[in-house]
């Protein structure tokens, strides 16, 4: 795992200290060295520079970044099947001079050109400079595991695996991009291929990009962007005709594959165990055929709600690993908000970041690598919010449209605060808002939507001084076909292309990253999705039973009763934390005389949103810390 960065740069004003400055603000993504190659061409400068977080091949022999006759490469990620690749490509002749998986991408990349990236098992991020058809190779893995951003403009392209990277070249004009910003408080992150500047982007999942570098005389057309993989691939197929007993095998099967994968390293391994369904299908499957314990952590803040230390410790004792208990006390967790605005580098307001970069600096002092157990919810029909689509949408869709119309006329006339009793009742008046918008418009879009959302479009419009324009992203795609839709996969689809790779994915790399720890995704291997996309509905959301598929397995490896027991997450109890240990924060970034000079907000609405949660509406917690998490990015971004 490493952190990369660069340019392309037609104006040829970007200078190897330029990149020199690139590679060091990154240096936490690799603390194991770093690497910078120069290319002067007639009519432009490349520059490819990296960090190093050695993991495989720990000799000189993996530095970067990497030559192989005319390519060049910076890559970041893990490439699991590199061995088997590496047969294959010696039998056709190829030889190499290290053990690393970056020499194979390069041989890959010689051999089939393009159609490798459809031969790699693992995630990545990586440029390739051709320098004989003078043509720059960017590719992202199939989930966005690893990110890839990159600004393109005035005859520059620059490209890191953070954004902090480009604030270093004088060239970089960081403009806001106001449509993004909302975006951002819709969601709590900005989804690809958007970021919060103009001319800047994510690279999108399962996506490469061509840049022709001959093509100056149209710069802006020279950028060519091609999809190599989808997940609407697997769920546009008939379901498999197959018995539960068989898809359960085959599941295992896949899983243990994946599982197995994700442990070649040559540094010490181990394991995110929370205590849930996710986490301990990955320990205990790895663990069933392993002589020696695995290193599993746990974190616990009691005075968070978040001590599963207990249900950890007896899983881990269950299937016998040599288990580490974090324990953290709120200081330590309330100190970490500081830190989120600079490894976070763009607005990003999923507090389950502060305890994901606690247990993070707790697993580098033993280990090197971690598997995370992200992307079983996807994959395996795990969130509430299916929950509710299944419950709820066909009734709402079958209520006759005079009667919903009805039903929210009167709402409107009729505040939230105004209804006796429950106004008092937490986060009332948000599932009120929500109603209203799901009984306006039942759809399963909307409903997708409504779930999502914090600021509404209607909230926005209030908010902004600037109207926003609804920017295309993976929540408006319509490329699930209509005879293999459901309400269950249009859900599960739509969020493995958003919330998985924009919020969680974009989470755990900065959490992990920011102490260089390498994280790897066994669930989010593309071999299972792929295949149990192709599974009933009803073997993965089993008469309210959510993961069904997957708990069975886990029940074949861990006692049900240790495993039977509410879900609980990563959760942060951000009201109380603003209403009383920092609330400091809201007067210090939260000020009139600031909100005024951004000429980003209205000031009298954004006034009434933080008094009406001071005056005790828990309402509005989340748009009070989406807020404040913003103007916390700007002083140290924008300032």
């Amino acid at each position: 795992m490493c952190g990369i960065n660069g340019f392309l740069d037609f104006n040829r004003q970007a200078t190897r200290a330029d990149l020199s400055a690139m590679n060091k603000v990154l240096m936490h993504r690799g603390p194991d060295g770093k690497g910078s190659e120069i290319f002067e061409k007639e009519k432009f400068t490349i520059g490819l520079g990296h960090r190093r977080l050695s993991v495989i091949d720990l000799s000189n022999a993996g530095e970067q970044p990497m030559l192989f006759e005319e390519f060049a490469i910076s890559y970041n990620g893990e490439l699991y099947n590199y061995t088997e690749i590496k047969s294959e490509l010696t039998i056709l002749g190829h030889s190499f001079q290290g053990d690393s998986d970056t020499e194979v991408i390069l041989h890959a990349f010689k051999e089939w050109g393009v159609e490798c990236l459809n031969r790699f098992i693992g995630m990545f991020a990586f440029v390739l400079f051709d320098q004989k058809e003078e043509v720059l190779f960017c590719a992202r893995d199939r989930t966005g595991i690893k990110p890839f951003f990159y600004y393109f403009n005035d005859g520059l392209f620059l490209f890191a695996s953070e954004l902090k990277a480009f604030h270093q070249l004088p060239q970089f004009k960081k403009t806001i991009n106001h449509d993004a910003l909302s975006l951002f408080l819709q969601f709590g992150n900005i989804a690809a291929p958007h970021t919060i500047f103009e001319h800047c982007y994510k690279l999108l999942p399962g996506n490469y990009l061509l840049l022709k570098c001959s093509a100056i005389e149209d710069f802006s057309t020279s950028l060519e962007s091609h999809q190599y993989w989808t997940v609407y691939d697997a769920y546009n197929k008939p379901k498999l005709d197959i018995s539960f007993d068989e898809a359960k095998r085959n599941t295992t099967e896949i899983l243990t594959s994946a599982c197995n994968y994700r442990m070649v390293s040559d540094v010490p391994v181990g394991i995110f165990l929370s205590g849930g369904y996710d986490s301990t299908a990955v320990a205990a499957i790895l663990q069933k055929n392993l002589p020696q314990p695995l290193k599993t952590f746990t974190i616990s803040v009691p005075d968070l709600g978040l001590d599963e230390s207990k249900e950890a410790a007896e899983i881990a004792k269950f299937i016998g690993t040599d288990h580490t208990e974090v324990h953290c006390d709120v200081k330590e967790a309330i100190s970490k908000i500081a830190d989120l605005a600079y490894y976070y580098d763009e607005p990003f307001a999923d507090s389950s970041a502060i305890p994901t970069m606690l247990v993070s600096e707790a697993a580098k002092k033993s280990v090197s690598v971690a598997l995370s157990a992200d992307g079983g919810d996807e994959v395996f029909a795990g969130y509430n919010r299916y929950d509710y689509m299944m419950k709820y949408q066909r009734k709402f869709s079958a209520t006759p449209e005079f009667m919903r119309n009805s039903m929210v006329f009167l709402m409107k006339q009729i505040a939230a605060e105004k209804i006796p009793f429950l106004r008092n009742k937490y986060n009332f008046h948000q599932r009120y808002e929500k109603l209203k918008m799901l009984l306006d418009d039942p759809s399963e879009k909307n409903f997708m939507f409504s779930l999502s959302k914090q600021f509404t479009e209607e909230d926005l419009t209030f908010l902004l001084l600037k109207k926003p324009i609804l920017l295309p992203t993976a929540y408006q795609s319509m490329a699930l076909l209509k005879e293999f839709s459901s309400p269950l996969s249009y859900m599960m689809a739509i969020d493995y292309q958003t919330y998985l790779p924009d919020d969680i994915l974009q989470k755990v790399d900065r959490a992990t990253m920011h102490v260089g720890l390498e994280g790897r995704e066994p669930l989010l291997d593309h071999r299972l999705i792929e295949y149990v996309a192709q599974l009933p509905d009803g073997f993965k959301y089993h008469k309210g039973i959510k993961k069904f598929l997957l708990k069975e397995i886990v029940h074949d490896l861990v006692p049900k009763e240790l495993m039977d027991r509410p879900k609980k997450g990563f959760a942060i109890p951000i009201a109380n934390w603003m209403l009383n240990d920092v609330s400091f924060l809201l007067d210090e970034y939260l000020k009139e005389s600031d909100i005024r000079h951004q000429g980003l907000f209205n000031w009298e609405v954004m006034d009434q949103i933080v008094k009406a949660f001071r005056s005790g509406k828990l309402e509005y917690t989340n748009k009070v810390w989406y807020l404040l998490v913003f103007q916390m990015w700007y002083k140290q971004w924008m300032n």
